[in-house]
């Protein structure tokens, strides 16, 4: 049968490009990928994606290896700063059977899930990826799309059916579209994430644990098997790099249970962020599109951001699946920017900035008192059933582009 299209280009081989990319080869769609470095990304970032990301990982065919070579947590606690103890916690094991399905969280180090995914575009699918080739814009016309590139060769023209951005926060295929437009804020406080080997488990800590305080807030939660802890903590403002460097250690015996000092952990990895509130004005310009980082921001206590990355992704999958079959037309495409900027607004943007300004409030004693969250987490203690209709509940970030299929 003809086909209303030809070809995808993907700009970044990040995460959420390469399930995008995994996700149209499987469907027979022609896919190539632009990314500006010569490598995949090695820097500390996000290793558990939430509930509502599995569904996509799993139509992509990796979701049984991701589970064998990493985890799949299910414990949360906060607790209090003073003496670590827990205020409450939440155990997500029932999500191992909804109708049939395990929906626990799944936790693979970001670096390993993208040489994962990107050995099954290349090794499965025969996929393409441009290594070294920077877009530095993009350009349609009623026919087709194209990408400018600086390549090692020289400046290039590539051309498209359509363009997405998945080239995360700083992304180059938004700037072509919208300039420097990207609404929202950036957050006073700084943070610092880091890769450490210490033995939380003989404090009693489980898989992930947020710790309250105004100043020395900080998140522990295990990413490998082998006991690898991602540790991510508040900083002060104006702080320059070398001067956080210089406090770590300071930071950690502080912070963390036991009150290690340097010879009694071992760091991997230290890198520092800023966090944002961003979305674009629109997802969607003609043939050119946005996803995930390059799309909308948020701060990662909770994970939105790559969870509703992946999430975005499977609901731009359906929506060109759907061209590509003949089940759809190109307005699809508007709804797409339309719904996914509505759950940024209503879910991702919301729970993301409460989840912060709870793991940072100025009176952690009395927050359980205040905050429904916890409440409602307090109530459900000891009641799979309660704990797995809440964790259900993040489901919300997601949207059915399929409903608007035509009816045959």
């Amino acid at each position: 049968m003809e086909r209303p299209f030809n070809k995808v280009l993907i700009v970044g081989a990040g995460p959420s490009g390469l399930l995008l990319a995994l996700l149209l080869s499987k469907h027979g769609i022609a896919v190539e990928i632009f990314e500006a470095s010569h490598e995949l990304d090695k820097q500390p970032r996000a290793a558990i994606y939430g509930s509502p990301a599995v569904p996509e990982l799993r139509r992509a065919g990796i979701i049984d290896e991701i589970r064998r070579r990493g985890m799949s947590p299910t414990s949360v606690s906060w607790r209090r700063w003073e003496d670590h103890s827990a205020i409450t916690s939440m155990d997500g094991s029932a999500m191992a059977d909804v109708d049939g399905e395990d929906l626990r969280m799944v936790c693979l180090v970001l670096d390993q899930l993208d040489e994962l995914m990107l050995q099954e575009f290349l090794t499965k699918y025969d996929g393409k990826i441009h290594w070294k080739h920077r877009v530095t814009g993009t350009g349609q016309d009623e026919t087709r799309a194209w990408v400018d590139v600086e390549t090692p060769e020289g400046t290039k023209k590539f051309y498209g059916d359509y363009i997405v951005g998945c080239d995360g926060a700083t992304s180059q295929v938004r700037k072509s579209l919208f300039g420097d437009e990207f609404p929202g804020f950036t957050w006073e406080r700084q943070i610092v994430a880091t890769n450490v080997y210490y033995d939380f488990s003989k404090f009693g800590w489980k898989d992930s644990s947020f710790t309250l305080h105004p100043e020395h807030f900080f998140m522990a939660a295990r990413i490998t098997p082998d006991g690898l802890y991602r540790v991510t903590y508040g900083e002060s403002p104006g702080l320059s790099w070398e001067e956080m460097k210089e406090r770590q250690a300071w930071k950690y015996e502080l912070m963390l249970p036991g009150h290690p000092k340097p010879g009694e952990y071992k760091m991997m990895m230290m890198s520092p962020y800023r966090m944002h509130q961003r979305c674009a004005p629109s997802f969607r310009v003609g043939r050119i599109l946005l996803a995930a980082d390059a799309a909308h921001l948020c701060n990662p206590w909770g994970g939105m951001g790559i969870t509703g990355g992946f999430v975005d992704v499977g609901g731009l999958y359906d929506c060109l699946a759907g061209i590509w079959d003949g089940k759809a037309d190109e307005s699809i495409l508007d709804l797409y920017s339309e719904k996914r900027i509505d759950k940024w607004k209503n879910v991702i943007n919301p729970v993301s900035s409460d989840n912060f300004r709870r793991v940072s409030d100025s009176h952690p004693e009395t927050l359980l008192e205040r905050d429904v969250v916890l409440q409602a987490c307090k109530g459900a203690e000891n009641d799979p059933e309660a704990q797995k209709k809440m964790a259900l509940a993040s489901f919300a970030l997601c949207y059915d582009f399929t409903q608007h299929y035509n009816k045959v």
